[in-house]
């Protein structure tokens, strides 16, 4: 395993971090394909024995179980000193108000909660899962600072949002004095590579981590154009994620078929190894199925050519802008009427 440090701190974590919204209970929240805890764990342990030391996870999958099964799982095959644990907050978890977004009770509400899922009394990054439309974000820079300043979280990050959005969030930290974003979590993959134009290149200039999810698709990009999953028929936030520009991806789905067949590996190293290359610090992968982990560390090792990353990157157009929260109130908000 390769290790790096996240952005410009000191925090050392593994190239590849194992999100583990697949972990919980498929009973709870939007996704009936959630391994159970007893079928999760394997891949835990095993991400571990392959030396991943990052997991991401947050309060909403499988309704908080995913951070139950994630604490327990380390707490039996690891030392918390020698893990990075992400958690995140924002989405409701009730149709209720106060229940959801980044106001100063709300998150000082959620990372409590999510403390005692995980059976910790720290994580290493809290995330704010979305931009909140409805809370001052001096409100919530400074929630986040509290946060961090109590002993609860070690360091902060954020996950979608415009780069304006971003960029105002750290300056109101920075002329307060408060902590500032260390990490992005961005939508990138081949098939998705909006990011490029304004929020990578601002994370580079400030030296914040970045560490895309969905680096392969939702799986698009690891299994033939026309194949089919449980996952794919009924993942509808993945529908709506690659509605645009379908005759593209399936030339870029194409040419890593064809890379990965030449190369003797698997789609989903090729997809893997030209993120890997594009210097972001550490793809947040899923596993669900025996080989997902040894895929995902073969591209490592793996070193595209300039002509198989041209071969790759050419049949890309660009595309709306998708995955950021909806302006629009969300469950658990209220209309103020003055």
């Amino acid at each position: 395993m390769e290790y790096t440090r996240l952005g410009n701190t000191g925090l050392v974590i593994s190239r590849l971090c194992l999100g583990c919204m697949s972990y919980g209970d498929p009973s709870k929240g939007m996704h009936d394909w959630v391994l159970t805890e007893d079928e999760g764990r394997p891949f835990i342990r095993a991400a571990l024995e392959a030396g991943i030391n990052f997991f991401d996870t947050a309060n909403m999958y499988s309704d908080g179980a995913s951070e139950e099964v994630l604490g327990r799982a380390l707490a039996d095959f690891a030392q918390r000193d020698e893990v990075v644990v992400a958690t995140k907050g924002f989405l409701p978890w009730r149709d209720a108000p106060n229940t959801g977004g980044n106001s100063r009770k709300s998150l000082f509400n959620a990372i409590d909660a999510s403390l005692a899922r995980l059976g910790m009394d720290h994580v290493d990054l809290y995330q704010i899962h979305r931009w909140d439309w409805f809370t001052p974000i001096e409100e919530t820079m400074e929630a986040l600072h509290d946060i961090v300043k109590s002993g609860r979280a070690r360091h902060i990050g954020a996950s979608s949002m415009h780069a304006w959005q971003f960029a105002r969030a750290q300056e109101i930290a920075r002329a307060n004095g408060w902590t500032e974003f260390v990490s992005m979590q961005g939508h990138y993959n081949l098939l998705y590579r909006e990011e490029e134009r304004e929020m990578i290149p601002l994370c580079e200039d400030e030296g914040v981590g970045l560490i895309p999810w969905s680096p392969l698709a939702r799986g698009r990009l690891a299994r033939p154009w026309e194949a089919s999953t449980k996952r794919k028929e009924s993942d509808g936030f993945g529908k709506h994620l690659y509605a645009a520009a379908q005759e593209a991806d399936e030339a870029i789905v194409r040419a890593v078929g064809e890379i990965a067949e030449a190369r003797g590996v698997e789609r989903a190293s090729v997809a893997l190894a030209w993120l890997i290359a594009r210097d972001v610090d550490a793809p947040i992968i899923g596993a669900t199925k025996e080989g997902h982990l040894d895929a995902a560390v073969a591209a490592l090792d793996i070193e595209l050519t300039p002509e198989e990353i041209e071969r790759l990157e050419a049949p890309y157009v660009p595309k709306p802008v998708v995955g950021l929260a909806d302006p629009r109130p969300f469950r658990g908000s209220v209309t103020v009427k003055g």
